[in-house]
């Protein structure tokens, strides 16, 4: 039988991350279609602000979710750049 290590701190962390991730989607998207639901039933207007809401969710989720993947690459090419320069300069 093969050992399989288990995964290091980075790896949890990271699928704990991804986790909370998506829960945060799913109860907010729920949220928004709970929300709709009610001032559909209220004004008599179904489905339209179930629909809007989920849509407007969506969308917010997907902005955010791109605003932070472009900063976190914008992090990580700076932290290449210093390390290419660091070895440019320690070159004699």
């Amino acid at each position: 039988m093969k050992f399989i290590p288990p995964p290091d701190r980075r790896q949890r962390l990271a699928l704990g991350d991804s986790t909370l991730h998506g829960v945060d989607v799913a109860l907010t998207v729920a949220v928004f279609l709970g929300v709709g639901f009610l001032l559909d039933r209220w004004l008599g207007t179904a489905p339209w602000f179930m629909i809007g809401f989920t849509v407007l969710a969506g969308v917010g989720f997907f902005a955010r979710y791109k605003y932070r993947y472009d900063a976190e690459m914008e992090r990580l090419m700076d932290e290449r750049r210093a390390r290419a320069q660091a070895r440019q300069d320690a070159t004699p």
